[in-house]
């Protein structure tokens, strides 16, 4: 191995902990600034209408003034289809459920979403490990257990509203996989833009409107979701599925739960209970136990 490679090594290094640490921390982080921007004024689809059109047509006009060719037709609506699937319904509906939901409890169900890839996977042919079933039905356990009994995070059609957002997110996500998109800073640009027109549209069917104008705060959290949150925590995250295996990329799965209750308790002042925290733990454990049997099955996959 020559100089070179020895201090690229490194390097890469660094840039893998970096990119971790900004898809754990910004995606993590977004739960919270959710909920200011909705009390401080924002509706829950305008708010990430707004939001994804300009993040976007930002990175649109940015990818196109690079050179890279704009989506064909068949892939515009292949976008529309995810736009409508993980942000309407995804994104949308953790934005409704966080009106009545913490932050915390929020991203601990949304946490789920792995368990829900799963079985879609498994209904497409792609059958998980028995490991990964015991991480999911370790994970639902979990998932009833908070639906079960009082909370002291929210409400339960605020839990439904998540559990609607997870079940989008996971089968579009599902569903997308071997589709005609284009690359995948183009393909998240026209997801972002197809997704918030679909918001805006479902804000104004729903009669969505300011009572009055946001607060400064409202304003920079709104401002922290789209730059940071779409923009940053994406492009971190798209260069993370280039370079590191995928089971260490979507680690943030597990990660951003403890991040969002941290910073709700803290900043917030939400508070859980031995219920909320117990449904917790058992829902970021069926996340890891599917993890680990996905790294294992892959180690065995290239040895053999």
């Amino acid at each position: 191995m020559n100089s070179a490679s020895v201090a690229a090594a490194p390097a890469r290094g660094g840039f893998v902990v970096f990119a971790l640490s900004l898809v754990y921390v910004i995606w993590g982080s977004t739960y919270l600034a959710i909920r200011f921007a909705l009390e401080g004024g924002f509706p829950p689809f305008l708010l990430g209408g707004i939001r994804f059109v300009l993040a976007g047509a930002l990175m649109f006009a940015f990818l196109r003034l690079r050179g890279v060719a704009a989506p064909t037709l068949a892939q515009w609506r292949n976008a529309a289809v995810m736009g409508v699937l993980l942000l309407l319904l995804g994104n949308g509906m953790v934005n409704v459920a966080e009106q009545s939901v913490s932050s915390g409890i929020a991203a601990v169900v949304v946490a789920s979403v792995p368990l829900w890839m799963g079985i879609f996977a498994a209904l497409r042919g792609q059958h998980p490990s028995r490991m990964e079933w015991a991480g999911t039905a370790i994970g639902f356990a979990g998932v009833l257990w908070l639906n079960a009994g009082g909370m002291q995070g929210g409400s339960f059609a605020g839990l439904a509203a998540l559990l609607v957002a997870c079940v989008a997110w996971s089968y579009g996500s599902v569903w997308s996989r071997g589709r005609d998109l284009p690359p995948p800073f183009m393909a998240a640009a026209a997801q972002m833009l197809c997704g918030g027109a679909a918001m805006l549209l479902a804000a104004l069917l729903t009669g969505e409107r300011f009572a009055a104008a946001p607060t400064p705060g409202a304003w920079a959290a709104f401002a922290y979701l789209a730059v940071s949150g779409s923009l940053v925590g994406f492009s971190a995250y798209v260069w993370l599925l280039h370079h590191v295996r995928p089971a260490l990329a979507g680690s943030y799965a597990y990660v951003n739960p403890v991040i969002a209750v941290l910073l709700g308790a803290w900043l917030a002042r939400e508070r859980f209970g031995g219920h909320e925290l117990g449904a917790m733990a058992l829902i970021v454990a069926g996340v890891v136990v599917i993890s680990v049997a996905k790294l294992g099955r892959q180690a065995t996959e290239r040895r053999a």
